[in-house]
């Protein structure tokens, strides 16, 4: 079967996120599909972009077919990065009829952050005589309004309205992370029994062939645990929505404990969180940069405990999907969530301890639960988490459900 993913940001290991669509696609791939991929040349979720001379310059890695569309840079969340979704969107529109002629795709996963690829791949789909899918990562527009600020009648929120009603009408199934947002699909035109939840998951094969962590950082890390340290970790972004400050707070009220916090990646946020530690001496917090994805199960395996935590928003009343929550769980480690959210893994497999109420307080006496457990405690929690990825969170297990969908 021959499937056509759209995904503007998608990556790949080597480039970064996003890693979704590879991890499906090279699932598909090992099933005997084939799989093309149509994404944009740059996307500030990468590390590092594919160079191009030509819009549809073909790439292959790990037997998927890569096909880039020249849109251009930006910066933030502006003008110059709507401008680059349009022409995204407005390439794959016009060159439909061509797509469907060469690719011949038996179905269509329209696959980005916002809804506007819905149209070209309804048309291309209609071209080819393909089936539909649409994927949701995030809810937009509603982020634009609820947390962006944007008036509902603002007309890019009005456009991305229309684009989201129309992908919820015209595709025949649509796949979303988020796990309780069918009662909004359905208010804005989705068939109920259109409604698929597939999660993130993790890859087996980075854990049984995992990448060293740089030799600084393991030095480092075994200090602490010749010192006796309990290790919290955190591994991710260092924005402002990974409410990193209270982690900081969290570590100052518990300065006089022999744990140790570790924060490993890079964002807007991380000078001044490093400012912050020098400027109010929290000695028992480090810094590390960010490592190479396949480097994480090295990582984890010196924590004791894993740590993530997100600002409050009202969009977390659909769900979360965060990649470092199945990581975490591979792990066999006990996790720390601190987000106001229906319900989670954590709670549901029992494998730590979800905090919802905002503040340092709550997640400073949710850490120290977990450390003065005994061990064997913590390490049947973090059983409890390992075992649900394996049988329920690999990315093996969750292309075969998303195969369902078009077989």
């Amino acid at each position: 079967m021959n499937i056509l993913l759209i995904n503007h940001y998608a990556g790949s290991p080597e480039m970064g996120m996003e890693f979704r669509p590879f991890y499906f696609a090279r699932e598909w791939v090992k099933m005997g599909h084939h799989v093309d991929i149509a994404a944009a040349d740059y996307s500030h979720l990468r590390m590092k972009n594919p160079e191009i001379s030509k819009d549809f310059q073909t790439e292959t890695i790990d037997g998927i077919t890569y096909h880039w569309i020249k849109t251009g840079r930006y910066e933030g969340n502006g003008a110059a990065r709507a401008l680059t979704m349009f022409q995204f969107v407005g390439k794959l529109w016009r060159n439909a009829g061509e797509i469907a002629r060469k690719w011949k795709p038996d179905v269509v996963i329209t696959s980005s952050t916002y809804p506007l690829d819905t149209y070209a791949g309804q048309r291309i789909a209609k071209k080819s005589g393909a089936g539909l899918i649409h994927e949701v990562h995030d809810m937009w527009p509603l982020t634009l309004v609820e947390v962006g600020g944007m008036s509902r009648y603002h007309p890019f929120v009005l456009l991305l309205q229309m684009a989201e009603n129309s992908a919820y009408r015209h595709s025949e199934f649509v796949v979303s992370l988020l796990p309780f947002a069918k009662k909004y699909m359905i208010r804005h035109g989705m068939d109920a029994k259109k409604f698929v939840e597939i999660p993130n998951g993790v890859v087996i094969e980075d854990w049984e062939r995992p990448e060293e962590l740089p030799e600084e950082y393991k030095v480092v890390l075994e200090e602490f645990r010749q010192d006796g340290k309990f290790i919290v970790g955190y591994f991710g972004g260092h924005a402002l929505s990974n409410a990193l400050d209270t982690l900081l707070d969290v570590a100052k009220l518990l300065k006089s404990k022999k744990i140790q916090f570790v924060l490993v990646g890079d964002g807007t946020e991380k000078s001044r969180l490093m400012e912050r530690k020098h400027k109010e001496g929290i000695e028992n917090i480090c810094f590390f940069n960010t490592i190479p994805k396949r480097a994480i199960p090295n990582l984890v395996s010196y924590f004791d405990c894993s740590y993530m935590g997100m600002l409050d928003s009202p969009l977390y009343r659909f769900g979360i999907c965060l990649n470092k929550m199945y990581d975490s769980m591979m792990a066999g480690k006990p996790i720390i969530c601190a987000v106001n959210t229906p319900t989670t893994p954590v709670e549901k497999y029992q494998c730590g301890v979800m905090v919802r109420t905002p503040g340092a307080e709550k997640q400073a006496k949710a850490i120290e639960r977990i450390y003065q457990l005994p061990e064997e405690q913590r390490n049947q929690m973090g059983t409890r988490g390992k075992y649900a990825v394996l049988n329920y969170f690999t990315y093996n297990n969750l292309a075969k459900k998303f195969e369902k969908l078009f077989t």
